[in-house]
């Protein structure tokens, strides 16, 4: 009997995953995953078989600009954690969900590809989390040449759903943040940058889904889930 265990599991993409694997183990912020000893009773309790991680720290632009140094040590916490107890309790399938914001924040072609993801930096404003992101994406790598696992990641576009945090302008996604802001103007809003980047949106709900697919059908590559359309920024404001 397979024992899920999904990390991050009470936020977006968690609530949507509740609604179509309601037998898994869903835990939040009742473990502190940077924590060494609290990752490993969550482990102890749960003895999981499959462990799907969403869970990581994440925010806006704005709090990324403020503090990098606190994106990049908590992720990198959690994730060494996670995988590391992934490994001392042999859990046979590791799925970890990455984000968007690990590849290049320039390349020369639109979608970028599973082949680009190391060929520049991340955009400036989420450098850290972004490079954070990114080193889980080397970690799964280096397990599975070093321990034989078969362990994968899942790299989403940008996402968007019901159940964002409305409520914390500072942890909302873009067009959870866009929608917001124009809301509550009355004739104009400002929006960072030129507007020039092309991102891809998908609802959170179409992720969930695929990630239900990689666990029913023992799926263990690691790609981008993303929809075809392509707009500029400038385009999904307008």
């Amino acid at each position: 009997m397979e024992s899920i265990l999904i990390t991050g599991g009470t936020g977006m993409v968690g609530r949507h995953l509740q609604d179509i694997l309601p037998d898994a183990h869903y835990v939040g912020s009742e473990y502190d995953l940077r924590d060494y000893l609290d990752t490993e009773n969550l482990f102890k309790e749960y003895k999981p078989t499959r462990v799907i991680h969403l869970a990581a720290r994440v925010g806006g632009i704005q709090d990324n600009i403020n503090k990098p140094a606190e994106y990049f040590d908590d992720n990198i916490l959690i994730n060494t954690n996670v995988m590391s107890m992934c490994r001392t309790y042999q859990v046979k399938r590791f799925t970890g969900i990455l984000s968007t914001c690990i590849y290049p924040d320039v390349v020369d072609n639109y979608p970028m590809t599973e082949d680009d993801l190391f060929k520049g930096p991340p955009a400036p404003t989420n450098f850290s989390y972004g490079y954070a992101k990114r080193c889980l994406a080397v970690q799964v790598n280096a397990y599975n040449q070093q321990y034989k696992t078969n362990y994968n990641y899942l790299i989403p576009c940008n996402l968007y759903s019901e159940y964002d945090n409305f409520e914390h302008g500072n942890k909302m996604h873009f067009i959870t943040a866009l929608l917001e802001k124009i809301k509550n103007s009355s004739k104009e809003i400002e929006l960072f940058g030129t507007g020039i980047p092309q991102r891809q949106f998908m609802y959170a709900g179409d992720l969930a889904k695929v990630i239900k697919e990689v666990i029913d059908k023992d799926i263990t590559e690691s790609f981008n889930v993303a929809c075809p359309e392509n707009y500029s920024i400038n385009e999904l404001a307008k």
